[in-house]
């Protein structure tokens, strides 16, 4: 089955905005300075020379994006080239990281450009300001991004040429005296430093011209891939090389390259000389916008690597998670701190470096690739074929490496220590995680208990009945019914309490059927007797002075009201028992044929449906896993979820077993498609899951449990709650709350 995809959003003028407005940023407006610093007037031919450079890897891309429209970019092709390697995954990662340093060193510009305006502003704390803002802009949506991006993108491209023209026109601007200054375009006396100079600028300002590598990477969102993504690519690309070397020209051409070297605010400076008083103000404004747009094209690129690699399986499996709007809300929100991180480092020629050193791999590797995968499928379908081809690959990989070569070697060294650091990763994370999963498996291993609280022996019975069905399929597990009596004396709880085991045959504890169910099914039982004046407490101190329980299982405590759930048993032992817990209201212990069990995806109904699987292997039972869903939603929104239930199985269970199957129905509601769907499927058990609201005082699982276990008349209701520590869960609960909204 295939993978769940992010939605298509994207029209080919918010993909040319990606590509063009994204890649302006901090590079124009902060690292003009630096640029003229290293190669003085021939920063103009640094850059043209660079954007015709970056046309033979661009065409590149649009045969590659327009092939393979799926998220991902560089990672996807070379994957599909040499399969799921180690070189796929320090390609998808390095261009994951170059987009968190491109994205951290636009934060950082944005900072200098807002500080223009008002100079108190202090650098760090503002870039960190802004990353969070678009985190919470990314969560909400690609569409709102692609919206924001052709506004600000729009803005951004009329300051600029507005820019150019004054400073052509206007007394004070452009003169050739100040452009050559001293008569001199390059700089240095002998060519072999003019050439080396050239060369370095153009490796530090390379990541300007990334915007078609930025494309790519969201190309499994953009709408009509086979016209769009070239399309979008080609013109964006043809903008820059345009507009890039005009707007140095003017800037040199006003102030001598050899007072704007090191400024970070060279073309605020320079509007300054034939536009005071406003130029700068406008000026500083396009470099916010411009610093806005790329800051939120870089974080864009790097979720969407991130979610890919995830996906993958290369990187933990939680980043691929997406959220309601179908964006990857985790991946989302690790990127955006580590670009917080990256942002606090604060120096912007050396992530220009950093963030262009790692492009140029991941790009030799790319136009590598469409050489292979030529070779490899002669007759796949190409909607756009790479002119002149293989001329222009051979010429991609050449800049590439010529590039790479007159990086500044501080970035070189960084990016061969963060090379082997992930080629270590890689190798390592396989022997982590089977050391982790065994050493789970033997704590799980000591935790060989169910323990089955009651006071009423009918109950008991239901109780101890499931109990003895999941005991069997755990092995060297034991169940424990329990029973808190009173202790007649609150003074005497503070200190050590009484506790007896007794005989599991006692007559006032296990009716004898039961007793002989669990003696068929090879399943230890006994019971316990434990004296506190509150029963939530004698539980809670069994649970933290054992350490040997793997789940409680306890009975519906009956019809509750929901305005006062404080003292509530379930209550109490859901807020503070530090173990599985599965609350059940039963209708009969006959035979169990057939499962439901509605999926959200939460850690919850995964336990839920871990539950129902090891039930279902022990009594040879049916598993429906459900899933409910607007009627009006589109066929897209229903594959999605079809194959969300899907991954989920594959997740929690390895595989997808042949007696579950999956089922979607249109409903009004949740609570209203799980309450036919139990009237008429002929269910003995519904597993479900706690939702997030579980905990909140109000509920005791959540409303839609809470709410199904009371109107469910026809078969028997399991909830499941998932221990969790208290932090992860208001993490996991806000988190919850904000893609809802």
């Amino acid at each position: 089955m295939s993978k769940r995809k992010l939605k298509r959003q994207l029209n080919l003028v918010q993909v040319i905005m990606l590509g063009t407005a994204g890649a302006i940023g901090a590079q124009i407006f902060v690292l003009t300075g630096h640029a003229a610093g290293i190669s003085g007037p021939a920063l103009i031919l640094a850059l043209i020379v660079g954007g015709l450079l970056s046309y033979s890897i661009a065409v590149n891309y649009g045969e590659l994006s327009s092939t393979f429209p799926e998220t991902g970019g560089a990672m996807t092709y070379v994957r599909e080239a040499w399969g799921k390697n180690l070189l796929s995954y320090l390609v998808g990662s390095l261009d994951c990281l170059s987009s968190v340093f491109f994205a951290g060193l636009s934060a950082i510009g944005f900072s200098y450009s807002i500080r223009v305006l008002i100079p108190t502003l202090p650098i760090i704390p503002v870039a960190i300001g802004i990353v969070i803002v678009f985190v919470m802009l990314n969560i909400l949506g690609v569409s709102n991004i692609g919206n924001i991006q052709i506004i600000l993108g729009g803005a951004l491209l009329l300051i600029l040429i507005a820019y150019i023209i004054s400073g052509f026109v206007l007394p004070g601007g452009f003169q050739w005296e100040t452009f050559l200054y001293q008569n001199q375009f390059f700089i240095y006396k002998d060519p072999l430093s003019n050439i080396s100079a050239l060369l370095s600028t153009i490796a530090l300002v390379y990541v300007a011209y990334i915007g078609f590598e930025v494309i790519a990477d969201d190309a499994e969102e953009v709408k009509n891939p086979n016209r769009n993504l070239p399309l979008g690519i080609l013109i964006s690309l043809t903008l820059l090389i345009l507009l890039y070397p005009l707007v140095a020209l003017v800037t040199l051409g006003t102030i001598p390259w050899i007072e704007l070297a090191g400024s970070e605010t060279a073309l605020t400076d320079t509007i300054a000389r034939f536009l005071p008083g406003i130029g700068p103000i406008i000026l500083s404004g396009a470099g916010i916008i411009a610093t806005i747009t790329s800051l939120n094209t870089a974080m864009l690129s790097a979720t969407r690597e991130a979610f890919t690699l995830s996906r993958d399986g290369q990187w933990p499996r939680i980043l691929s998670r997406l959220g309601k709007l179908r964006t990857p809300y985790v991946a989302t929100l690790v990127i955006g701190c580590l670009i917080c991180l990256i942002a606090a480092y604060g120096f912007v020629d050396f992530l220009s470096y950093i963030s262009s050193s790692g492009y140029l791999f991941v790009l030799f590797w790319s136009n590598l690739a469409l050489i292979r995968l030529r070779k490899l499928y002669p007759n796949l379908a190409r909607p756009f074929k790479v002119p002149f081809f293989p001329l222009t690959s051979y010429l991609a990989m050449g800049t590439c490496l010529l590039i790479i070569a007159f990086t500044d070697l501080r970035a070189l060294i960084f990016g061969l220590g963060l090379i082997g650091c992930l080629t270590i990763l890689y190798y390592i994370s396989p022997l982590v995680y089977r050391i982790y999963a065994k050493r789970i498996k033997t704590v799980s291993k000591f935790k060989n208990r169910i323990l089955v609280p009651v006071s009423n022996p009918v109950t008991c019975g239901r109780l101890v009945h499931l109990a003895a069905i999941l005991a069997q399929s755990i092995e060297d597990t034991s169940i424990c019914v329990f029973h808190v009596l009173p202790s007649g004396n609150d003074a005497a709880d503070s200190g050590n309490h009484r506790v007896e085991k007794i005989p599991a045959a006692h007559p006032t504890k296990l009716p004898d059927i039961v007793i002989r169910e669990v003696q068929s099914r090879n399943v230890p039982l006994y019971s316990k007797i434990r004296h506190n004046s509150r029963v939530a407490n004698g539980i809670l101190e069994e649970v933290e002075t054992s350490h040997n329980i793997n789940m409680i299982i306890a009975g519906w405590p009956g019809p509750i009201n929901l305005q006062s759930t404080t003292d509530n048993l379930i209550q109490i032992l859901l807020d503070k028992a530090p173990t599985n817990m599965a609350v059940l209201m039963a209708h009969s212990i006959g035979k169990i044929h057939n499962i439901l069990v509605p999926v959200g995806g939460g850690p919850h109904s995964r336990l839920a449906l871990h539950l129902a699987y090891e039930i279902a292997e022990q009594e040879n039972s049916k598993i429906t896993v459900f899933h409910t869903y607007n009627p009006t939603a589109d066929p897209e929104e229903i594959e999605d979820a079809m194959l969300s239930l899907h991954e989920i199985i594959e997740e929690e269970l390895r595989f997808v077993p042949a007696r579950i199957s999956i089922k979607l129905n249109p409903a009004g509601s949740v609570q209203e498609g799980i309450l036919q769907e139990t009237s008429h499927g002929g269910y003995e058990l519904l597993s479900m899951g706690a939702s997030e609201e579980y905990g909140s005082g109000t509920w005791l699982f959540g409303v839609v449990d809470d709410w199904i276990i009371e109107h469910v008349a026809n078969c028997s209701v399991l909830l499941a709650r998932q221990y969790e520590p208290a932090m992860i869960h208001w993490i996991r609960r806000h988190l919850k709350m904000i893609d809802k909204e």
